[in-house]
C-alpha cells in the first residue's frame, strides 16, 4: 500500500532544526493550507488547515537555512497518524476549543516563493531525497 500528500502552502512560523542523538538533523515547521469557496448563500467561506511538517537529513539542514515565516512551500511527503489515535492529533487550546493538526513526513520540499524568499534560492528547486543526490 501507498498514500502520498501533497501540499502547498504558507510557512506559519520560522523552521526549527535539531539533531537526534546519533547525529541526525530533523527539522520541523508549520504549514498552512487555504481553501476558498461561496456558500449556498453566496458568501465566500474560508478554511484553514495546519500542517506540521517533518523533514530528515540534508534537506532538513536546506529547509531550516532558506525556509522562513511567511515562505511559500510545495511539500511532498506521507501522512503520519497519531500513535493514540491513528487519526490527525488532536487537543484543547487556551480557549478550551478542540484543535486538531496533521503531520507529515516530508521527501521533497520545494522552494515555490513569497514572503521571505532566499537570495540565490531558485523558486520551485526541488531538494535531493538523500545525500548521495547532492550535486557536490
Amino acid at each position: 500500500m501507498f498514500h502520498r500528500v501533497i501540499l502547498l502552502g504558507n510557512l506559519g512560523g520560522d523552521p526549527v532544526m535539531r539533531y537526534t542523538p546519533n547525529g541526525t538533523p530533523v527539522t520541523n515547521f508549520n504549514v498552512a493550507t487555504n481553501e476558498r469557496w461561496v456558500d449556498q448563500s453566496g458568501e465566500t467561506q474560508e478554511r484553514t488547515t495546519w500542517w506540521r511538517v517533518t523533514v530528515w537529513g540534508k534537506q532538513a539542514e536546506i529547509c531550516n537555512e532558506y525556509l522562513s515565516k511567511g515562505r511559500q512551500v510545495l511539500v511532498e511527503g506521507t501522512l503520519v497518524a497519531d500513535p493514540n489515535t491513528g487519526g490527525p492529533r488532536i487537543w484543547t487550546d487556551q480557549n478550551g476549543n478542540p484543535r486538531a493538526s496533521f503531520e507529515v513526513r516530508a521527501r521533497v520540499v520545494r522552494f515555490v516563493g513569497g514572503r521571505g524568499e532566499a537570495p540565490g534560492v531558485e523558486p520551485g528547486v526541488e531538494l535531493p531525497e538523500s545525500e548521495e543526490d547532492l550535486p557536490f
